[in-house]
């Protein structure tokens, strides 16, 4: 067992095309302010750290906002795009308070004073200075706080289950609270409140009916003196948008007719500037114009594409966007449609729907690779296996040439994630070292309708595993997979679901690695934060206390003496979503059996926002797998 520290990997002389790919500058959509659209906030890995950018697209200055060691990137613009809200934590560790700065620069200073440090759960900003935070701490539960321009933080609700903030209306008058209190933290109820904390209404579909739905605060409608909202909902098996009205009860379903899920937002009235449909003649309704319109995001078997819908006549027109993933997008006042899209092959780009790229990666300074371009990977195919639930869709790369191939399983975190065909550098790496890289989207996985991804309950782990064992079967018979050199891999819920599958299908697998997983499910239970509780709770139906035997069934601890395949652990010290000391208990086991391992622990917290150390990180899981890999069968 060797124990490695924090540590620069150094030039590398002759750059490879994998490390080329996390090495060069990437952004993130930019996100602009409600009423100054002409700026706008986004993040970038220039200087080899992801953090913040201010971006004037006036003048066309481009500022880092934030420079810290382990990164920042949960930020925000206020609506007059005078301010630059961002979350400072420490050392990754989700747990701190929110700063402000001016957006032409300054120094940062406390943005929401009074408030003591929390985990941050939703934020709400006004067109008149009023804010409203979103807070989770163990002590607590969650919180949310009005503060007026010039006053206290006021605390206008308090609740043991998870919530979080929503929106606020465009007047700024009411509040869209997400909240758990029925005690199922994967379906969300809403409630509207007054600022003063009054109750205005409620929907809660996990009521009245034999199934729990779920609800989304999509966000209020973007004009004055209207409380429609936008609602995501799972009534009819999957999501799709309504409209609802939080001061009449009224309801509005959306013919939408796509497969698949989908979520929207309102397309933002013209700025005053901007072209756009002209100003309600005298006698038309002045709330919100019947000529507005809906910017649909709908996803369908791993990609993505953009829609507009018409409010009043129902249209639906698709915008034109490559085949592939887009995984932002945001209407501008123009009209136009700005995204980030990719594919598994070609990588991300910032387009709009006029046709041309929005920005460029800012110049790299110290730690960053000016200039460089991401190189190209391999497609992405599809293949469908029938599981023991139903059918498993999973994606696959592979390198040019017959197989078999050493394959690696890259499982998701999440859960509630999947997979899509979408541009990723590390499984674009394996398949550069020769590996074909498989990735399911197990039940538990997002995408595929509410069954399939509420499946999981009471028997978290086990389900998973064994769709992902269908497609290894696949895999092997289909010869893709060289059945002696199958890798199970996986960060968060794939590196649990790598640890595992590691105990319970030890023929199945030659070597693990896993990134930041749960590996003692009690032990983390109980020292991660109170949002993950919570969700833990969902999914196992009660606590370690309440219901042990699920718990003992779907940790890894439990099968660690069957391990034979050998593993290496990554570990952030300071994460509070799969904590140390869990992992810790785990490695003890292997070390008490002497099995191989290996460990690495990292000063930051789920991961790492910092290049230089994802690339580390990879390459010590490449060396591993190489190391301990069974020489390829002969003849």
């Amino acid at each position: 067992m060797t124990d490695e520290t924090t540590g620069s990997t150094g030039s590398t002389g002759s750059m490879p095309d994998w490390e080329k790919r996390f090495r060069a500058p990437r952004i993130g959509l930019p996100d602009w302010a409600e009423n100054a659209p002409d700026r706008s906030l986004f993040v970038s890995n220039a200087t080899g750290t992801y953090e913040l950018y201010a971006w004037d697209r006036t003048s066309g200055a481009q500022r880092q906002a934030t420079d810290r060691p382990n990164g920042t990137t949960d930020g925000v613009l206020s609506p007059d795009g005078e301010w630059i809200w961002w979350f400072s934590d420490t050392d990754g560790d989700e747990f701190g308070v929110w700063l402000r700065q001016p957006f032409g620069g300054g120094e940062d200073e406390p943005a929401a004073p009074g408030l003591e440090p929390s985990y941050p759960a939703g934020l709400a900003l006004g067109r008149d200075g009023t804010s409203v935070v979103g807070r989770s701490t163990d002590e607590e539960g969650s919180t949310v706080h009005v503060i007026r321009p010039g006053g206290e933080p006021v605390e206008i609700y308090r609740h043991r289950e998870s919530a979080g903030v929503g929106d606020l209306s465009h007047d700024g008058t009411l509040i869209a609270v997400e909240h758990t209190e029925h005690g199922d933290a994967m379906h969300s109820a809403l409630r509207v409140l007054r600022l003063d904390g009054t109750a205005v209404a409620e929907l809660d579909d996990t009521k009245g009916g034999t199934e729990e739905l779920g609800l989304s605060c999509l966000g209020f409608a973007p004009v004055d003196g209207d409380s429609r909202m936008l609602v995501g909902h799972q009534r009819r098996g999957r999501w799709e948008p309504m409209i609802w009205d939080p001061l009449s009860g009224e309801e509005t379903a959306l013919a939408i007719d796509l497969p698949g899920e989908i979520s929207a937002e309102w397309f933002p009235q013209p700025h005053q500037g901007a072209q756009g449909p002209a100003s309600p003649k005298d006698g038309e309704e002045s709330r919100l114009p019947d000529r507005s319109a809906l910017l649909i995001e709908h996803s369908h078997q791993a990609r993505s594409e953009l829609w507009r819908y018409e409010l009043t006549s129902g249209e639906l027109v698709r915008l034109e966007t490559p085949a592939g993933t887009v995984s932002e997008a945001t209407a501008r006042p123009d009209g136009s449609v700005e995204f980030l899209w990719s594919s598994a092959a070609l990588p991300p780009v910032v387009r709009s729907t006029t046709g041309r790229t929005v920005l460029d990666p800012p110049a790299g300074s110290a730690g960053g690779t000016p200039g460089l371009k991401a190189p190209e990977s391999v497609p992405v195919t599809d293949a469908w296996v029938e599981g023991p639930g139903g059918r498993v869709h999973a994606l696959v790369q592979k390198p040019e040439g017959p197989g078999p191939f050493p394959t690696v399983f890259d499982i998701h975190g999440g859960p509630t994630w999947h997979d899509s065909d979408a541009f990723a550098a590390g499984p674009a790496a394996w398949v550069d070292h020769g590996f074909a890289v498989v990735r399911v989207n197990y039940r538990g996985s997002t995408g595929y309708g509410r069954e399939w991804t509420d499946a999981l309950k009471h028997r978290i782990g086990l389900i998973e595993l064994e769709d992902i064992a269908a497609v290894r079967a696949w895999a092997v018979e289909s010869g893709l997979a060289d059945p002696e050199r199958l890798v199970l891999a996986g960060g968060s819920w794939g590196g649990y679901l790598t640890l595992l599958g590691l105990g319970t299908q030890p023929e199945a697998w030659a070597l693990g690695l896993a990134a930041v997983p749960v590996a003692d499910y009690v032990t983390a239970y109980h020292d991660e934060m109170e949002a993950l509780k919570a969700m833990d709770r969902t999914l196992l139906g009660g606590t370690p206390e309440e219901v042990p035997e699920r718990f003992e069934a779907s940790s890894p601890l439990t099968y660690v003496d069957q391990v034979r395949a050998p593993v290496y652990i990554s570990a952030g010290v300071n994460d509070p979503r799969c904590p140390i000391q869990q992992v810790e208990n785990y490695v003890r086991r292997l070390e008490e059996r002497g099995a191989p391992h290996e460990v690495y622990r990292y000063d930051a917290g789920h991961g790492s926002l910092v290049v230089e150390e994802r690339i580390k990180q990879l390459q010590l899981e490449i060396d591993f797998a190489l190391r301990y890999l069974p020489a390829p069968a002969v003849g």
